[in-house]
């Protein structure tokens, strides 16, 4: 690639590194891996960007970025518990790509196209597929705005997909738009992995068309501490300078960055570049996906660590998306020691416990 097409976006997605014959070119691939790639026909693609590439180990099968986009034989076994939607999204759905799951928000997916296919995604049974990706279906898009314009109850649209930012300038300036006249529509949310995944995306004029649609909110989904390069530190820095709120959201994943210190470093590394810490979620039981997950207790542990021994702002919320439908719940490790008559008992990040007087409370 010329230096022009590496830091055109459009030139990263189309020459992303899909096939096996592709990823041996660029990666000294392990048996597993070779294995898992000389089986994979169906089902969620590979697709890893060459930007996103040049920052993996690409000689280590273990490194963190590497394991979380290139397959390994473990993808293809499904455990007890696991399914292709555990969320329960489809049954949520009320037109298509729009999940109606909570009273005043909905989830509007936009694409099913990424510009990279992380292993353990949650909608790998949608994204990607055939008629997937490069599609933006306006009819659909209309049919998805009429029932948002028909639900004055809904107040919140978050984006996603897929990626919304791997959607045209045209197209996604079209449905901000869109949404952003609809008067009880009080703001719009993008879920986005791209600011780290290929940053040269965020050009100054998509930040301009981003500007023009606020109140709008961007939740990056970062997954290790080496995604804070140069470029998508500047990547995320003119996302803030456009006045844009910034959360992450965060995968715990077993060897990647279900550790303290990962996380730790991983935390402040979005405060370093003004994005909130919003959620860390327990992996979701996506078939496939048991070599990723970690216990719960790995989560409220690391919340503990975190908690106390760092920023307030550096502590996310630790969060189960329950199977079924049921929502996000959230968990946190378990402050109140019980109770001595009037006061409250309570145990502080040291372990030491202290007394709060709370006469008329009960430990609940």
């Amino acid at each position: 690639m010329t230096t022009a097409e590496w830091n055109d976006w459009r030139c990263q997605m189309r020459l992303r590194i899909r096939s096996l014959v592709q990823v041996e070119q660029v990666f000294q691939l392990s048996d597993d891996e070779r294995a898992a790639l000389s089986q994979h026909t169906t089902g969620l693609p590979v697709g890893i960007t060459p930007y996103y590439a040049s920052i993996m180990g690409l000689d280590d099968p273990s490194e963190p970025l590497r394991r979380t986009h290139i397959p390994v034989e473990q993808e293809y076994l499904k455990n007890p518990g696991e399914a292709n939607d555990p969320l329960s999204e489809d049954q949520d759905t009320s037109t298509p790509g729009l999940v109606h799951r909570y009273p005043d928000r909905v989830l509007f997916l936009t694409t099913g196209t990424c510009s990279t296919y992380c292993r353990y995604c949650t909608r790998s049974r949608m994204v990607g597929q055939a008629g997937g990706e490069y599609q933006f279906s306006t009819r659909q898009a209309e049919q998805a705005l009429a029932y948002i314009e028909a639900h004055p109850e809904i107040r919140d649209v978050l984006l996603s997909g897929g990626d919304p930012l791997t959607l045209g300038d045209e197209k996604l300036d079209w449905l901000l738009g869109r949404l952003r006249s609809i008067p009880h529509v009080e703001f719009v949310r993008i879920g986005s992995k791209v600011p780290v995944v290929m940053p040269m995306r965020i050009t100054p004029k998509l930040t301009a068309i981003l500007r023009r649609h606020h109140p709008l909110w961007l939740s990056v989904h970062a997954t290790h501490p080496a995604e804070f390069t140069p470029e998508a530190t500047e990547a995320l820095a003119r996302l803030a300078d456009a006045g844009i709120p910034l959360g992450s959201q965060t995968v715990l994943l077993k060897g990647i960055n279900d550790d303290v210190g990962t996380m730790k470093t991983l935390m402040h590394a979005l405060l370093k570049c003004r994005v909130r810490p919003y959620y860390v979620y327990q992996c979701d039981p996506i078939t496939g996906s048991a070599h990723f997950r970690t216990p719960v207790s790995k989560g409220l542990e690391i919340i503990e660590g975190l908690r106390g021994h760092t920023s307030g702002y550096a502590v996310p919320t630790f969060v189960i998306d329950a199977p079924g439908g049921g929502g996000k719940i959230p968990l946190s490790p378990n402050s109140v020691v019980g109770r001595d008559g009037a006061d409250l008992l309570l145990k502080n990040h040291k372990g030491e416990i202290f007394r709060y007087p709370d006469p008329h409370g009960s430990e609940g």
